[in-house]
């Protein structure tokens, strides 16, 4: 049985209260938010504290002519690019936090 198994299988395995197995789950949740609002958190910063990468390499790769406005090819490859940036920087992230 797992660590939050509250029945008796008649082996011997420890009993926990409604109370505790809800602590204790109460815990994993705000530890895996806590751990997703920090990668969140980190790629954010990260994007915006590094201009010359994620903007200046976007703009040099989907603005052909510099304008008032943005096409819609060029809204998109945008999107795209910093879609792409932002999962890159989320799956280091999670290698830094799955490292400690």
């Amino acid at each position: 049985m797992d660590s939050f198994s509250t029945g008796s299988s008649g082996t011997g395995s420890p009993q926990i209260s409604t109370d505790e197995f809800m602590d204790q789950m109460k815990a994993q949740l705000a530890q895996a938010y806590a751990q997703e609002f920090l990668e969140v958190a980190l790629s954010f910063l990260y994007l915006n504290s590094v201009p010359g990468t994620v903007r200046g390499k976007c703009f040099e790769k989907c603005i052909s002519k510099p304008g008032s406005s943005l096409s819609g090819s060029e809204s998109s490859c945008i999107s795209r690019c910093v879609d792409r940036y932002i999962e890159a920087t989320g799956i280091v992230g999670r290698a830094l936090f799955t490292s400690r």
